[in-house]
């Protein structure tokens, strides 16, 4: 078969993605990827370490993520993304600032964390009052909460699976559950979004169905990312939907959400708003939230999965994960 009139390929352009070693779900980032644009993928060196605050200092030196990019320059993307939570947010607002800084040297192109496009996020749906689901340990999860605590951002609730390993694994069924516990309305409030936090969590096809029954915009890991490093392209990300993507699917959405809002120019760093006191569920040790409920295998007073809270819980333990 002559093929000839075909010609050559079009222009190829692409986004670089360093993914920590266990990344699991590339699939899900080319879901929201349009036709036109390539992901190149990269992960960074295995160590030895499961999921915790440890991991995510080590897989997120900047000597590291600007190691992982500089394998990613032959190929020319036009910008790079680390994708990986807790990585990005383990040193806090001005950490994942530095980050971003040491990998846009390293590539001499935009760079985006998925922890920065979270911040990035909350702007464009101008949220202020967040719950969270997390996949995480308690040390992990309090981390995350200080994060967005630290850009001003009240966690109204927050529900955590106390998983180490094997996040890839959780179910659909199982997000949704967690879901619906953290946007429970408690002494704090409603929340003006719900975010669906780490890179290796599945979310993409419960993001619709969660956004109808809640009423309030449902974000993920990576959806925040492939929409924040598209935005460095000047284009968009595809999705069914989805608030964040879809303009159109924001007006039946909850508080603080109800029209299309302008968001920062492609390639803006979102500033913070400087140090906050962390609100909501972020608590000393041994004092306890009704608003913040995890997972550890057990059943509460109604039969849902859950009843420990994220404070005042008990000891963190090593967990195989959904399987």
């Amino acid at each position: 078969m002559d093929v000839s009139f075909l010609g050559g390929p079009g222009p190829q352009r692409g986004v670089g993605v360093i993914a920590p070693f266990d990344f699991a779900l590339d699939r899900e980032l080319w879901r929201w990827t349009p036709d036109d644009v390539s992901l190149h993928v990269t992960r960074t060196p295995y160590v030895p370490v499961e999921v915790s605050l440890d991991l995510a200092r080590m897989i997120s030196e900047h000597e590291t993520l600007q190691n992982a990019v500089s394998t990613l320059t032959e190929v020319t993307p036009e910008a790079v993304a680390y994708a990986c939570t807790s990585g990005s947010f383990v040193g806090g607002v001005m950490g994942e600032h530095a980050m971003c800084e040491a990998m846009s040297r390293a590539g001499s192109v935009p760079a985006v964390t998925t922890s920065g496009a979270l911040l990035e996020a909350l702007v464009e749906l101008d949220v202020r009052r967040l719950a969270l689901v997390t996949p995480y340990t308690v040390s992990v999860t309090r981390a995350l909460e200080e994060y967005v605590a630290q850009a001003g951002v009240m966690v109204t609730g927050c529900a955590y699976m106390g998983l180490t390993r094997q996040i890839w694994k959780v179910t659909y069924r199982e997000v949704a559950d967690m879901a619906r516990r953290a946007a429970m309305r408690g002494r704090l409030g409603a929340a003006d979004a719900l975010f669906l936090s780490c890179t290796n969590l599945p979310t993409y096809d419960v993001i619709p169905q969660l956004e109808a029954e809640l009423r309030i915009p449902v974000i993920s890991a990576n959806q925040v990312t492939m929409w924040a490093a598209l935005r460095r392209l000047g284009t968009r990300a595809v999705g069914p939907y989805q608030a964040l993507i879809d303009t159109s699917a924001r007006s039946g959405t909850g508080t603080g959400t109800g029209s299309a809002l302008p968001g920062p120019a492609a390639g803006t760093v979102v500033p913070a708003a400087g140090p906050v006191v962390p609100t909501g569920s972020v608590l000393p040790e041994g004092q306890e939230s009704p608003e913040v409920r995890g997972v550890h295998g057990v059943s509460d007073a109604q039969g849902v999965p859950g009843a420990q809270g994220v404070s005042g819980g008990p000891d963190e333990k090593q967990q195989e994960g959904w399987t």
